[in-house]
């Protein structure tokens, strides 16, 4: 009886040491389906600063009422400093963040996209030691591990932006005629070579504000450790804010608001409730047992 008691002991154990790498392994899937879904709105025309707007409307519509009803009580009080962290929150993840990362990934892939996002753990662990929020100590191997791990990710990363690499035909679309413009094909391929490579550029950008947001995401955790709910509404409000005044300075067509019954609304819905509202909910709750997250949103 005592051993079996041991045996359930170290089970429950393992599953609960288990679930923060479960939850973002499955949030990888959620972020799959969210880039193919959005790479084919952007190519319909959608523009990126209005499906950021709609996607963390959305998001805020379907996380907010489990905050006030799960978190309603001793809520923290907002000061100034915690607004602060809130705004800045707001302008690094829904604003630039996606924007220039929506931007990339309509002059790319989705599959570059998520391979460039593979810099994020790279670029958090570096921040992270300039502002002396982790200490390396070289002679011990996992500090070793780390700093290896950094060289190689940002060097591929490199890699990918400067090089790219032959169409791979497949063999339903061997048999396809490139179209070309009336200016040849050379210029064309130039200028795909220069839209790629800017693609690469905004995705790097991208990346390096997502990882300044873990950073301070870390920070506003200590008043909303109790409140992760509240804390992930509020950023996804604010960030609704800030991208409204965005759209507004950077879209002058009031068509470009028009949303139906279709591939967008699809592209929004999801990206709201899967990659902001939950992600952001699981990414908090991760940092909160296993330190700063290391996977995007």
């Amino acid at each position: 009886m005592i051993i079996k008691t041991s045996d359930q002991t170290c089970c429950s154990r393992f599953l609960k040491n288990c679930k923060p790498y479960i939850g973002m392994i499955s949030l990888q899937f959620g972020y799959a389906g969210m880039n193919i879904i959005t790479k084919i709105s952007l190519n319909g025309g959608m523009s990126h600063y209005v499906l950021v707007v709609y996607r963390h409307a959305i998001a805020t519509a379907v996380i907010a009422p489990f905050a006030f009803f799960f978190e309603r009580k001793a809520q923290p009080k907002i000061t100034f400093p915690v607004f602060m962290q809130i705004f800045v929150l707001g302008l690094l993840g829904p604003v630039i963040d996606q924007n220039f990362y929506y931007a990339g990934l309509k002059l790319t892939s989705p599959t570059f996209s998520c391979a460039m996002s593979n810099m994020l753990p790279a670029l958090t662990f570096v921040m992270a030691i300039i502002f002396r929020m982790e200490k390396v100590d070289i002679k011990k191997v996992i500090y070793q591990a780390k700093v290896v791990g950094t060289i190689i990710t940002v060097g591929g990363a490199m890699l990918m932006t400067l090089y790219k690499g032959p169409l791979v035909e497949m063999a339903w679309s061997k048999h396809r005629q490139p179209q070309t413009g009336g200016g040849g094909s050379s210029s064309a391929g130039e200028t795909s070579d220069r839209d790629w490579f800017i693609g690469c550029i905004l995705l790097i950008i991208a990346t390096l504000a997502w990882a300044s947001l873990f950073i301070l995401q870390k920070a506003a955790l200590k008043t909303y450790s109790n409140h992760q709910l509240s804390l992930t509404s509020l950023v996804c409000f604010m960030g609704t804010i800030q991208a409204i005044a965005v759209t507004f300075v950077m879209e002058h067509n009031t068509s470009v608001w028009r949303i139906g019954w279709d591939m967008n609304l699809l592209a929004a819905a999801y990206a709201g409730i899967v990659t902001s509202s939950i992600s952001y909910y699981v990414q908090g709750l991760v940092m909160k047992t296993k330190g700063r997250s290391c996977h995007r949103v």
